[in-house]
C-alpha cells in the first residue's frame, strides 16, 4: 500500500485488525526528495521503502506485502523488528548468573529471532513526531517477565526517523528491572533494483570486516573468530555477490550461500560504516552505519518462491539480501563475544543507518 505524491511528513491510516481485534495502524513518512517509508504498529515493520535511482525514478526496494493479512500468515520477518535477541541462540538455552534459562525453540532445536512469539508478531504503540524536514515514529513494547523464556521486564522503545538525507535511521532503547539478555535488529529484505526484479547476485557488496564469526552445520557460531583473507567472506572491496556465492566453500555449503555474522571493524560504539550495497542497473546505493560490532549478511536463500509478495510478485531464492546490525549469533553463550547482558540500571542504546543514494 503506498501514498500517491504525498508531502513531506507523517500521514497514519489504518491496516487492518489483529485476530483478537486490536486495530493496527499503518504510518507513512516521506522526506522532501519523496522518499518514504512506511511502518506498521504489527512487528514495527517496514513494509515498503521508495528510493529514487540515478535518474529520479521511485522503487520500493524491500520485500513485503501489499496488507496485514500477508504478514499474519507467516513470512521470514520480512522488515521486522527483532527482539529479545536477534539470530540463533544455540539449544534455545543459557545461563546467566549461575541461574538456566530455557527458550522457545523454533528453528531444529535452536532459538532464533526472539521465539515464537518474538517482537516481530508485537503490537507496538506509535507515537509519531510530524516534522516536515525530519518525521519519526517512537514505537514501544513492554516485554513481560518470562514471555519466550527470557528474564526481567523489558521496556522497549525503538525510533525510525527518515531524515532529509535519504537515510532511515532505527534507534534503540531499552531497560530492565532484572538481568537478562538483549540484541535488538530490523530484518529488511532489500534488494536495490526493485523489490521485483528477480535475483541480487549483481548487487556489488563491501563490508568494513577483517574477520567473520565460521558457523557449523546447524547454522551456530563455533566460537572461532575467523579471517576473512582468501575466502569467499572477503568484502573488504567492493564484489558482486553472484562472483563466489555457489563456491565449493563449507561456510557456504552450511549456510546455502552467505548467512554468517561479520566481526566490524570499529573498534568502539561510535556510529561507524558496516557496508555498503551498489546495484549497477539502477545506480542506487544504501550505506549501513551502526554502533553494533557485527552484521549478519544474509542472501535470502531459505526463499523458494512459495511467498507472493506485494503487487504479486513471487519471491525467489536469492531475491534480495538482509544486512542486519547486532551483538553476535548465541552471544548469551559465548563469554569470548561482546556481551549482550542487560542488567537493571543500565541502557541499551544502540543505533543503525540505511543511507540512500545514486550514482
Amino acid at each position: 500500500m503506498k501514498m500517491n505524491a504525498p508531502a513531506a511528513g507523517i500521514i497514519k491510516e489504518p491496516f487492518g485488525a489483529l485476530p483478537d481485534g486490536r486495530e493496527v495502524q499503518l504510518y507513512h513518512l516521506t522526506n522532501e526528495d519523496s522518499m518514504q517509508v512506511s511502518i506498521t504498529t504489527y512487528g514495527g515493520i517496514v513494509t515498503s521503502l521508495t528510493v529514487p535511482d540515478r535518474t529520479g525514478r521511485i522503487a520500493d526496494v524491500v520485500l513485503g506485502f501489499d496488507d496485514l493479512d500477508g504478514y499474519l500468515a507467516g513470512h521470514p520477518y520480512f522488515g521486522a523488528i527483532i527482539g529479545r535477541c536477534g539470530n540463533r541462540i544455540a539449544r534455545g538455552s543459557f545461563t546467566l548468573d549461575g541461574r538456566g534459562y530455557v527458550l522457545a525453540r523454533n528453528n531444529n532445536g535452536n532459538h532464533l529471532h526472539g521465539g515464537i512469539a518474538g517482537f516481530d508478531k508485537a503490537l507496538w504503540q506509535a507515537a509519531p513526531h510530524s516534522h516536515a524536514d525530519c518525521p519519526r515514529l517512537s514505537l514501544a513494547y513492554t516485554s513481560a517477565d518470562g514471555e519466550e523464556g527470557y528474564p526481567g521486564k523489558l521496556d522497549v522503545t525503538v525510533d525510525y526517523t527518515l531524515t532529509r538525507e535519504n537515510e532511515l535511521q532505527i534507534g534503540y532503547r531499552a531497560t530492565t528491572d532484572k538481568p537478562t539478555h538483549v540484541n535488538l535488529s530490523n530484518h529488511s529484505y532489500f534488494n536495490l533494483a526493485g523489490a521485483a526484479s528477480g535475483d541480487i547476485l549483481n548487487h556489488h557488496v563491501l563490508i568494513d570486516a577483517e574477520h567473520f564469526t565460521p558457523i557449523s552445520e546447524d547454522l551456530i557460531p563455533t566460537g572461532e573468530i575467523r579471517g576473512v583473507d582468501g575466502t569467499p567472506m572477503d568484502f573488504r572491496k567492493p564484489t558482486a555477490i553472484g562472483s563466489r556465492i555457489d563456491s565449493d566453500d563449507t561456510q557456504l555449503r552450511f549456510g546455502g550461500g552467505y548467512d554468517h555474522n561479520w566481526v566490524l571493524n570499529s573498534d568502539d560504539s561510535s556510529l561507524s560504516i558496516a557496508a555498503r550495497v551498489f546495484e549497477p542497473t539502477s545506480g542506487r546505493v544504501m550505506d549501513v552505519l551502526t554502533t553494533e560490532p557485527g552484521v549478519q549478511f544474509y542472501t535470502a536463500n531459505f526463499l523458494d518462491g512459495s511467498i507472493t509478495g506485494k503487487e504479486g510478485a513471487v519471491y525467489g531464492r536469492r531475491c534480495a539480501l538482509c544486512l542486519e546490525t547486532q551483538h553476535f549469533p548465541d552471544s548469551p553463550n559465548r563469554p569470548e563475544f561482546p556481551s549482550t547482558v542487560l542488567r537493571p540500571g543500565e541502557v541499551y542504546r544502540t543505533t543503525t543507518v540505511y543511507r540512500f543514494s545514486a550514482k
